[in-house]
């Protein structure tokens, strides 16, 4: 069975007023999504279907989740296609997970404001020419909570009328699109962990964040401390290690005789110029900063290579600038992966006990010692 075989026999078979058992023949077919190994989803994701506990979902949906950032849809980030009320329509989105912050908030519309501005902000981390032709907010068809909270959570959506559905490899292209607009966002620092404590709304940052301040002739490190934020009459703490990382190494590298700028360069990392430029067109390194967490440099350097290579094509080739120097930067050594990145163009750095250490390129271009 095809995804779109698969959206179809759902829009044909749901039925809520027939409530939840197990021998309803739509919820049948949602219970049976996870066990499927015949549906095209994007590598390492898993897929599970939704129609609700204890009453029927007014709108039922498939979960696409890539377990590295989050395999919970009641909270974190994950794609989903989400059908309308009338199973008209059915809508692929990237969605903020609902269910654990629903209960924190007293009135229904300081919960969808919460959610949208989110939603707004994560957006923003996203270029422009990658969701065009995306809807900002998807519209369900119903004014039950859950509907109005899946619209409102909704960071960029795809919809489709079931009687218009694209090929299959056309709905495949999106949601591989789909999933890595999920991974852009989730690396982009702003995606969050939502807990609630006895002092009020916690928010632990996933991922790693991009500096917008600037000196160091446009870098200034922000603190690396831990620092509270404002969440509406709220206090907030966030994880500093992706700041710590791009603090530490400015200094560092104007040393080097390199000008580090952050300032007005989001969503870059850092870029880096020589101190003494050459006469000539002025050559830049682009710099992405990962924190390895928790001994995991397959994703760290996964997420580099990504964002390296659509920043390098978005952001300097599309807009006809000259192509980067690209590096990749670490907070400990990613082993067997210099030589990969090497392959594919790229400089490593990471720091160590003693300083800072690299890979060839980043020698050659004088960004650490031999």
């Amino acid at each position: 069975m095809t995804m779109r075989e698969l959206l179809v026999e759902i829009a044909g078979t749901y039925d809520r007023t027939a409530g939840t058992g197990v021998d309803v023949p739509g919820q049948r077919v949602l219970r049976g999504v996870a066990a499927r190994t015949d549906l095209s989803c994007p590598d390492g994701f898993v897929i599970r279907g939704y129609g609700g506990q204890g009453s029927a979902s007014t709108c039922p949906w498939i979960g696409v989740f890539d377990p590295v950032i989050n395999d919970d849809p009641k909270t974190g980030l994950y794609v989903a296609y989400i059908f309308s009320a009338d199973l008209l329509a059915v809508t692929l989105t990237l969605q903020q997970g609902v269910t654990e912050l629903e209960p924190k908030f007293e009135r229904r519309r300081d919960f969808y404001s919460y959610l949208e501005g989110k939603a707004v902000e994560l957006r923003s981390t996203l270029p422009d020419v990658l969701v065009d032709g995306w809807q900002a907010r998807p519209l369900f068809g119903s004014k039950g909570d859950r509907p109005m909270a899946y619209e409102s959570a909704s960071v960029t959506a795809r919809r489709y009328q079931i009687d218009a559905l694209p090929t299959d490899a056309a709905l495949r292209a999106e949601l591989d699109h789909a999933a890595n607009l999920l991974q852009r966002v989730s690396a982009s620092g702003r995606a969050m962990e939502i807990d609630w404590s006895d002092s009020g709304l916690v928010v632990n940052f996933k991922g790693d964040g991009h500096s917008k301040s600037g000196g160091l002739g446009g870098f200034v490190p922000k603190d690396s401390s831990e620092y509270k934020v404002k969440i509406p009459a709220r206090e907030a703490m966030r994880s500093k290690d992706h700041e710590r990382l791009i603090g530490e190494f400015g200094p560092y590298i104007a040393a080097r005789g390199f000008v580090p700028r952050n300032r007005g360069v989001h969503p870059k990392d850092v870029t880096l110029h020589l101190v003494d430029e050459p006469e000539g067109p002025q050559v830049e390194w682009l710099v992405e900063a990962k924190v390895v967490r928790k001994g995991n440099v397959t994703q760290a350097v996964r997420e580099a290579v990504g964002q390296l290579k659509e920043y390098s094509y978005f952001l300097y080739r599309e807009s006809k600038l000259s192509q980067p120097y690209l590096v990749g930067l670490f907070t400990e050594d990613i082993g067997v992966y210099a030589a990969y990145l090497e392959a594919e163009g790229i400089a490593s750095l990471w720091q160590t006990d003693r300083g800072w250490a690299g890979s060839p390129k980043a020698v050659n271009w004088g960004l650490v010692e031999p």
